[in-house]
């Protein structure tokens, strides 16, 4: 009746602060107008609306019921009340709710909308669908009803009507950032990565700050080699390394630098790369740190690349030869050795230097030392020279050092994080000793060595339950209970440097991690950046392997990828792991392929052979020989990312130990250990491999997969990566 409901004058102005997200005010002044209309329905929807706007679910669902209560024919309050049992988590409630809107509002497409996108939630991929298009039966033009009915089709693998919803969107409504992204999703499992590419690119220029479409575009640039200019992706490759995480620079190295190579200023010199001496190397200084992306990756990560590598070393000695000279005041050129400096610290000094570098560098010490003798600082171009191959915190002068603007990123990357490291190794716990002769080899090795210096890593997205990362990865269970662990305790054994076990972290839903290693330098190194990143959920130990059982812990979830096969016995070290796994858990498990490594088997018995050591002179000077060789078997190990990296190099071709395994091997120990295969991590290889097969079931028969590696030797170049699960 009349005097039960306010004018539309006087709701107005409350729509329109719900609709600026003033939730609290809209709240307060709703209830002001209840004291004079307490039996308005209207005013109850728009309390609920504004309660579930704060996150007050169950105020909110109160409300919508007092406004159905008042109003029983009340379609929007109905709506809006299964919008926050959706919220709860109360999927099959929300869907009545929904239901009773449209049979009150026939045409109601909205709540047909919700509906589907509850159903969608469900899984009910055939309902979502019928849903959404009834949505679109009575709002043709309803964009959103057609992004998450592509969704819906994408989910069911039908990529082609999937790609035709989003063109339907995008028809409707050209700036949608996320049909642009949930198009590119579809177009890169049809492995169109180009147009998917296209997408994402298209997705970021209307949404910068998009993270989902800033990670799709990064896995979809792994691998891909562009062969004409596009400066919109190379700024979104600048943005993806700003943003610090969701993508590990190392992955999108090959299409950053294929894309810089077209670029003119880069171009013209990589032409005399390879000469002895470099002509006009302030020019070429001056042109590259016009270049930011390459000023940005080479401070980020390695660049695998023997041109760039050529230019770098020419370019570093044409610094060294004239750091005295006057003219070498450029601004350019403190930033290029900033990033010169930045570079060499990440790869760990993998360039050669000639006895000539050698006498200068002693010459410029002296004089560096002759500096702090007259109470002067030295010229901060004679510290990043020097920077650039060595690191500062290796000088005994370095405490005497005054971090200014001039050499603030690599004081900050050479001194302040290794010191910052030295102070974490006292506080990190040590189980048990390590006692195994081959273990304390392994730890000197990574004491040494510690690696990968990484800056910026991967996150996922989002964390996720046990039941959606397995769905993700597609795995086959062979007891579900490990489904129904909301918070998953893990164990990553052998966690190097951390990005592993901070990939983890992020990955699983409520997880608490504890991260173990032989190496305290590389545990050191991960804390900090743990710290660095905020991550929480994370305790690091130091520990073998083989001493595990003493800590009296099963856990949910172990990983140990790279770590066995560097064991004097695998099988022993993987033993012990299975006993700290819970009946049903899981465990993911990283080992050398024999069929995969035969051209790395072949150099290291050139090594051994010629009775090379593994000191860093002759580690280097072989590599300078295998990157000038025209064998096939040097060609191949030229692809390895581990070959531009000191210590990653000494760990391919050097490692004090390490085993190799085939699949009928892998599957052997499965058995014995009582471990069931559940698939392969690597989603690009399975892929591949789901090609070649005549069905699904075939991805989790290693006997197949024996067949595929023999069809494709350098599939697994990396390594196996799988998982198993502990039956009883």
């Amino acid at each position: 009746t009349a005097n039960q409901e306010p004018t539309q004058h006087q709701i107005q102005p409350l729509i329109n602060l719900y609709a600026q997200g003033q939730y609290e005010q809209t709240l307060s002044e709703a209830l002001q107008l209840l004291i004079e209309f307490p039996d308005s329905g209207t005013l109850f929807n728009i309390i609920g609306a504004a309660n579930q706007g704060q996150g007050k679910l169950e105020e909110a669902i109160d409300a919508y019921q007092k406004a159905i209560s008042i109003k029983p024919d009340y379609a929007d309050a109905y709506n809006n009340m299964g919008l926050a049992l959706k919220d709860q988590g109360k999927l099959d409630q929300a869907i009545e709710a929904y239901n009773k809107a449209t049979s009150l509002n026939t045409d109601y497409a909205e709540a047909y909308f919700n509906t589907g996108n509850t159903l969608l939630d469900q899984g009910k991929l055939d309902e979502a669908i019928e849903a959404y298009t009834k949505a679109l039966s009575i709002k043709p033009d309803y964009a959103e009803a057609y992004n998450n009915m592509g969704n819906a089709l994408q989910n069911q693998g039908k990529l082609d009507e999937a790609v035709k919803a989003y063109n339907k969107v995008l028809h409707i409504k050209p700036d949608f950032a996320e049909a642009h992204n949930n198009l590119g999703n579809a177009l890169k499992k049809q492995s169109k990565l180009e147009e998917a590419i296209d997408a994402y690119q298209k997705a970021i220029s209307i949404k910068p700050d998009y993270a989902e479409a800033n990670y799709n575009m990064g896995i979809a640039l792994e691998g891909i080699i562009f062969n004409k200019p596009n400066k919109g992706i190379n700024k979104i490759i600048q943005q993806i390394l700003d943003k610090q995480i969701n993508v590990a620079p190392i992955d999108i190295t090959k299409a950053a630098i294929s894309l810089l190579k077209l670029e003119p200023n880069l171009q013209k010199h990589l032409e005399f790369a390879g000469a002895d001496v470099v002509e006009n190397p302030l020019d070429i200084i001056s042109d590259l740190s016009k270049l930011p992306l390459l000023m940005k990756l080479m401070s980020v990560c390695t660049l695998p690349d023997l041109e760039l590598e050529k230019l770098f070393k020419n370019l570093r000695y044409a610094i060294l030869s004239n750091i005295l000279d006057t003219k070498y005041t450029l601004k350019e050129l403190l930033k290029f050795q900033t990033a010169l400096a930045l570079q060499c610290f990440t790869n760990d000094y993998i360039y050669s230097s000639s006895e000539k570098e050698e006498k200068l560098l002693k010459y410029l010490e002296k004089n560096i030392k002759d500096s702090f003798k007259n109470n002067k600082q030295p010229h901060p171009q004679a510290l990043l020279s020097l920077a650039s191959y060595k690191a500062l915190n290796q000088y005994d002068w370095c405490n005497l050092l005054i971090e200014t603007d001039e050499i603030k990123k690599v004081f900050s990357r050479q001194v302040t994080e290794p010191n910052q490291e030295e102070k974490l190794k006292t506080k990190i716990p040590i189980v048990g000793k390590i006692v195994d002769n081959v273990s304390s080899k392994v730890r000197l090795q990574y004491e040494e060595s510690p690696y990968p210096r990484w800056v910026n890593t991967g996150f996922h997205l989002k964390s996720m339950s046990i039941s959606n990362v397995i769905d993700e990865i597609k795995l086959k269970l062979h007891d579900n209970k490990i489904t129904e662990i909301a918070k998953p305790e893990i164990l990553i054994a052998g966690c190097g440097t951390g990005q592993h076990s901070i990939r983890t972290a992020t990955r699983f839903k409520f997880s608490k991690v504890l991260a173990v290693d032989l190496s305290l330098s590389s545990l050191a190194y991960a804390k900090r950046k743990s710290e660095e990143l905020k991550i929480g959920n994370i305790e690091y130990s130091q520990a073998d392997i083989l001493e595990l059982g003493q800590i009296d812990k099963k856990f949910d979830i172990i990983e140990s990828v790279g770590v066995l096969h560097h064991m004097n016995n695998p099988m022993a070290g993987w033993k012990v792991l299975t006993d700290c796994l819970k009946p049903g858990g899981l465990m993911k498990i990283g080992l050398y392929s024999a069929l995969a490594r035969r051209d790395i088997v072949k150099i290291r018995e050139e090594i051994s052979q010629a009775g090379i050591g593994s000191s860093k002179i002759e580690i280097k000077s072989f590599r300078d020989m295998i990157a000038r060789s025209d064998k096939d078997h040097h060609q191949q190990v030229l692809a390895f990312h581990d070959f531009y990296n000191f210590s990653e190099l000494k760990d391919l071709l050097f490692h004090v130990q390490e085993h190799r395994f085939t699949i009928p091997l892998v599957q052997d120990h499965l058995d014995k250990l009582g471990l069931k295969f559940c698939g392969f991590e690597s989603q690009n290889i399975v892929s591949h491999f789901q090609k070649t097969s005549k069905n699904k079931g075939e991805a989790y028969d290693l006997d197949k997969w024996q067949a595929y590696e023999e069809a494709n030797p350098r599939a697994f170049a990396g390594m196996y990566q799988l998982w198993c699960q502990k039956v009883d």
